[in-house]
This record gives structure tokens, C-alpha cells and sequence, in this order.
């Protein structure tokens, strides 16, 4: 057996062991602009043995309205998805996408969620692989069947416990979304502005340094400290827009060795499409 990986795994660290027969690979890319991207990218070329996944449709379940843009799927329905392209309890999987890691983090926790660690994600994403001189495949590779037995994490906490908890100090929400969102400014993709009160600002690009992988553990250590400001990590909620950049400042802190934080995975589209839940706006 192979070294197992958690957190993050380098372009060649991947290529030496993609033909082993534990290593399953997702290309995760998608554009929230335009859902077509991720599956016409991924035909025009993907890292070798790949699968793809979609977040709207693998990755999320069905909208109602009052649950957010990319409320969780059915654990089931993503257990046997995974069985399909091969995946067991022991299998070493990879995710990647090209928008350092947004995607590809989403993917990661989930897995975290269903109970399985031997998950990472892809650092520097595609550009790292193709910078590397690695190939890229236009096959796809054959449909598989193997046995996921999922065992759900208590990682994850609902509006009600969200809304139970403003303001009292058990609970320390980070949103990840850029800092004019954060603050109500230029709301694009949700019909209201703003954010939960009481929750401060994390931008998840932050994580990332300026060749698009993420920074150091020892500097995203530092800087999550400085968030935290003495609170335990078991405190705190991550949140973004729609449950998918959080993931990635859960794999930051993950990385830095700050294990433990949850997710709220309705975030904002959800929390908003209540009217009756607060809203606050302008800095934190």
C-alpha cells in the first residue's frame, strides 16, 4: 500500500501512483456561470483515468427553494456513485479542478462526511499537472463496481443550529466569500446581500499563494490562529455561498493541522431564503 494522503497531494506524487489500481481520480472543474464547463473541459482533456464529476448534479441533490443552490446530495445516491467508478473503503481517491481547489474541495469533504480519510485534493490543481509535463487523456475511462460502505460524520450543522447559536460564544462562523459579498456588495448569484451576523470574513483564495497552491501549513496555521484568536477549533463553522468555497477553508485548516471544524452547507442561499432569519452588512 502505497503513503496515504488527507489533505493535499502533489502533481508528481499523483503521477507516480496513477496506475495503481487503489487511486481513484475526479476531475471536479465547473463554472458557476456556466454549468456545461466542467463536463466540455473534461472531454477536451483530463489527467488519465479520471472521472468526472459534476457538482450540480453529483455533488448536490435537488433544490427546493428554501435549501440553497447546492444543498447535499442524498449520502446513498453519492455511495454508489462512487462504487461505480470504482471507489471502497480503502481506496485512495484525488480531486482536481483548474480553480485551485474550489471545486475540488467540495468533493474532499464530502468524502470527510461519508466517513472516509483517504481523500486529497490535487494542489495547484490541473495547471500544476500539465506544468509538471504530465499527460492529459481524452478517454473516458470504463465504468467500474466495487463496495463503499458509508459511515456519516457529525461534521456538518443545520439553520436551526446556526440560528440557535448567534451570538453566543460556542460558535464562530467564517464565511468564505470574497470581501464585497461579505459586506452585501455586488450579490450576483443570491437574491439577497449580506451575510449572518456575527460571522467574519475568510476569503478562500486566501488559502492560496500566488502559483495557486495553497500556502505552507506553518502560514495557514498563523493565519487561522489569528482568526480563532484563542477559540477552539470545535467551534468553528464554515460557511460561504453555497456550502462549496467553505470546504475549501476546511481543507486549509486541515492542512495546517487545525482538524475538527464543521461545515454549514446551506450557507448563505439558504440562510437568505428565509426572511425571517437576520441579515447584516458592511464589514464584520
Amino acid at each position: 500500500m502505497n503513503a496515504s494522503y488527507s489533505a493535499l497531494v502533489g502533481a508528481r506524487d499523483l503521477a507516480a501512483c496513477l496506475h495503481d489500481s487503489g487511486w481513484v481520480v475526479f476531475d471536479c472543474r465547473f463554472d458557476l456561470a456556466n454549468p456545461d464547463f466542467g463536463r466540455d473541459a473534461y472531454a477536451r482533456g483530463h489527467i488519465p483515468g479520471a472521472f468526472f464529476m459534476d457538482l450540480d448534479s453529483d455533488l448536490s441533490g435537488p433544490r427546493n427553494g428554501r435549501n440553497g443552490r447546492h444543498p447535499l446530495p442524498d449520502p446513498a445516491a453519492l455511495a454508489a456513485r462512487l462504487e461505480a467508478c470504482g471507489v471502497n473503503n480503502h481506496s485512495q481517491i484525488v480531486a482536481y479542478d483548474d480553480a485551485g481547489g474550489m471545486f475540488a474541495a467540495r468533493l474532499w469533504w464530502m468524502m470527510r462526511w461519508l466517513g472516509h480519510h483517504r481523500v486529497a485534493v490535487l494542489d495547484g490543481g490541473l495547471q500544476a499537472w500539465v506544468g509538471d509535463g504530465q499527460p492529459l487523456s481524452t478517454d473516458e475511462p470504463e465504468p467500474k463496481s466495487d463496495t463503499f460502505s458509508l459511515c456519516l460524520q457529525a461534521c456538518r450543522v443545520d439553520a436551526a443550529t446556526v440560528r440557535a447559536n448567534l451570538g453566543k460564544p460556542g460558535m464562530l462562523l467564517i464565511d468564505a466569500r470574497s470581501p464585497d459579498r461579505f459586506r452585501g456588495e455586488n450579490e450576483t448569484l443570491d437574491p439577497v446581500g449580506g451575510h449572518i451576523p456575527g460571522a467574519i470574513n475568510r476569503f478562500f483564495r486566501d488559502n492560496l499563494d500566488a502559483d495557486g497552491r495553497f500556502k505552507s501549513p506553518m502560514t495557514l496555521r498563523r493565519e487561522f490562529e489569528a482568526l480563532l484568536q484563542g477559540r477552539a477549533v470545535s467551534e468553528v463553522v464554515h460557511q460561504c455561498g453555497s456550502g462549496v468555497t467553505a470546504c475549501h477553508n476546511l481543507l486549509a485548516m486541515e492542512s495546517a493541522g487545525l482538524a475538527s471544524s464543521r461545515l454549514y452547507p446551506g450557507s448563505w442561499s439558504e440562510w437568505c431564503a428565509d426572511p425571517t432569519r437576520p441579515v447584516a452588512t458592511g464589514p464584520a
